[in-house]
C-alpha cells in the first residue's frame, strides 16, 4: 500500500471530531499515512453552515450527532454549552505547531475531544494551552506562537487548496481520485484503501 490520505477538517465540526480516532485507526490497519490540512468550510463550493439551515434541520443534526457518538462509543456533550467562547480561533494553536514542525493531528483530536467530548472552552488561550501541555506540546509556547503573521497566512493556503481540490465541508477525505464527505464514509474509504492504489 501507498500513497496518502489527504485530510481536510475544522477544529469547530462535531462530524470531523466523532470520525477523527477511527480515521487514524483506518489508516493504522492499511499502513497509510495521514495529511491533515485544517480548514474552515468552504461556501465558494456549496457549503451552508448549521445556522443557516431551517430549525427542523437544525434539530434533526444534533439527534444524529447523538446517534453517532452512542454507535461509536465516543463522549459528546451537546447540552450546556451556551458559556463557550468561539472556538474557531484554536485553529491557530494547530496551525503554529505545524509551522513549528510539529505533528498536528494529535493535538487536533486532543483539541475536539476537550471541546466537543467534554464542553471545555477551547476558544480561551489558557484552556487550549492546557489542552496541548496535556497531550504532550508545549502549550505556552504555542499559544504564544498563535500570534504570528504566518499562522492566518497558512491557514488561508490550507483552505485555498481544499477550494481547488473541490472540498466543500469538513470532514473530507481523498485519497487517489476519490472523495469522502463526511464521516459516516468512512467505510467506503476503508474499501477503496483495501483495494489497489491504481484502483483508488
Amino acid at each position: 500500500m501507498s500513497g496518502n490520505i489527504e485530510y481536510y477538517f475544522s477544529i469547530t465540526s462535531p462530524w470531523a471530531y466523532l470520525g477523527a480516532e477511527r480515521l487514524v485507526s483506518i489508516c493504522q490497519k492499511a499502513g497509510v499515512g495521514i495529511r491533515p490540512f485544517l480548514i474552515a468550510n468552504i461556501s465558494e463550493n456549496g457549503w451552508i453552515t448549521l445556522r443557516e439551515k431551517p430549525p427542523v434541520r437544525q434539530k434533526y443534526v444534533f439527534e444524529d450527532l447523538s446517534r453517532w457518538a452512542k454507535r461509536l462509543g465516543v463522549p459528546l456533550k451537546l447540552k450546556d454549552r451556551a458559556g463557550l467562547k468561539d472556538a474557531a480561533p484554536a485553529y491557530r494553536i494547530v496551525i503554529a505547531a505545524e509551522l513549528a514542525g510539529k505533528p498536528t493531528l494529535a493535538l487536533a483530536i486532543a483539541l475536539q475531544k476537550a471541546f466537543w467530548g467534554y464542553g471545555e472552552d477551547i476558544g480561551d488561550p489558557a484552556v487550549r494551552a492546557a489542552v496541548a501541555s496535556k497531550a504532550g506540546y508545549d502549550g505556552a509556547a504555542l499559544v504564544a506562537a498563535e500570534e504570528a503573521p504566518d499562522v492566518p497566512a497558512a491557514f488561508q493556503k490550507n483552505i485555498a487548496l481544499a477550494t481547488m481540490r473541490g472540498v466543500f465541508g469538513s470532514p473530507t477525505y481523498l485519497y487517489g481520485k476519490q472523495t469522502f464527505w463526511g464521516q459516516d464514509r468512512l467505510d467506503f474509504l476503508e474499501e477503496a484503501l483495501a483495494r489497489s492504489p491504481v484502483e483508488a
